[in-house]
């Protein structure tokens, strides 16, 4: 694929070098030159061919310098970047257009094996920030620093789903924690504590992952994990089931006497609120899921003892043909003004 390359100058002998210089790669279709005199002309040739992938831009040019360019291009694609080609090789002028979010200078006369070494590395950089932004548009569970330029730059390019886009969806929500786990903190050496939680989260996660669900999100010493599609209330059954009798094979001992770990789970089902939640002046979002059906899967999982797989009577409803049920009688939940009817999932 080859690369494509804005050359903004205002001499007219750099084009013909340029073409000269770079004749076998251009004919190799390796990389294809645009040729803009000023920062102006630049600017049209960027707004009308966005997957430009770098600029050659000199410094001194008239209507639009170089420094002008670099800042007018930021706000354009935060993504695109620049080397200058400049006779003015000072350090001013080098930090001046480094300050601006230049990638890389180089200096006239120009070396033309050393402007190509330069080029191939801010093309392959450019390509890296792609393919991020890329993997973020990919990515169903987004943790990560974003940025407020590449957010407009995402948004601007029409991806399907932006960074602060939101949408309702159906979908079960599972909370699972493990039982007791603050007194083992609280009494255990932080190395034990570590690799105990990771040790069980482990196996958590491969139990969520092997019915088609994931992990929304790690809460201390709890998980939460969200099943959509076909069967999901199904799925995120059978995957606590299949948690809580993995961890009851588990035998530890702490402090010279034996230990059990027991998880209390909470499972809701219905429409839940996805998307991106955070502060965007902190450049943190969290791709997670909100609403009453979390929060009550969250105050099962509270309500839950250790061994018991909560569901509400609506959820019993749903899966009784499927999976034997106990009923555990009414409970008040936390904001809930009537109690709720709740069953424990046996088998």
């Amino acid at each position: 694929m080859k690369a494509k390359i804005l050359v903004v100058d205002d001499e007219p002998d750099l084009e013909l070098l340029i073409k000269q210089k770079f004749r076998k790669q251009i004919r190799e279709q390796k990389y294809e030159f645009s040729f803009a005199h000023n920062g102006v002309e630049a600017l049209t040739i960027l707004q009308q061919e966005p997957d430009m992938d770098v600029v050659l831009a000199d410094i001194n040019m008239p209507e639009m310098d170089g420094l002008t360019l670099l800042v007018k291009m930021g706000e354009m694609n935060p993504l695109l970047k620049a080397v200058m080609v400049s006779a003015y090789g000072d350090m001013e002028n080098i930090r001046m257009a480094m300050n601006r979010g230049a990638y890389d200078f180089v200096t006239k006369p120009v070396n033309f094996e050393d402007l190509e070494l330069t080029m191939l590395k801010t093309i392959q950089h450019v390509s890296d920030l792609r393919q991020t932004v890329q993997a973020v548009k990919e990515n169903n569970i987004l943790r990560m620093y974003v940025d407020e330029s590449v957010l407009k730059f995402m948004t601007k390019s029409g991806f399907e789903q932006s960074l602060t886009a939101s949408e309702t969806i159906n979908a079960s929500i599972v909370f699972v924690d493990i039982c007791g786990f603050t007194a083992i903190a609280e009494r255990e050496t932080p190395a034990t504590v570590v690799a105990l939680i990771n040790k069980y989260f482990d196996v958590m996660v491969k139990e969520i992952i092997a019915q088609g669900g994931y992990v929304d999100k790690f809460m201390g010493d709890a998980v939460m994990a969200v099943f959509q599609g076909e069967y999901h209330l199904d799925k995120a059954i059978e995957t606590c089931l299949s948690i809580r009798t993995q961890i009851q094979t588990i035998k530890e001992e702490l402090s010279g006497k034996p230990y059990q770990p027991e998880v209390s789970i909470g499972i809701h089902s219905g429409e839940v609120v996805s998307g991106n939640i955070g502060s965007v002046t902190l450049r943190r979002l969290d791709y997670t899921m909100i609403g009453d059906v979390v929060n009550t899967a969250s105050r099962l999982q509270s309500t839950a003892q250790g061994g018991q797989i909560l569901i509400t009577e609506a959820c019993y409803d749903i899966v009784k043909e499927s999976f034997h049920c106990e009923s555990v009688g009414e409970h008040k939940l936390k904001n809930k003004k009537a109690p709720a009817k709740l069953w424990n999932v046996m088998a």
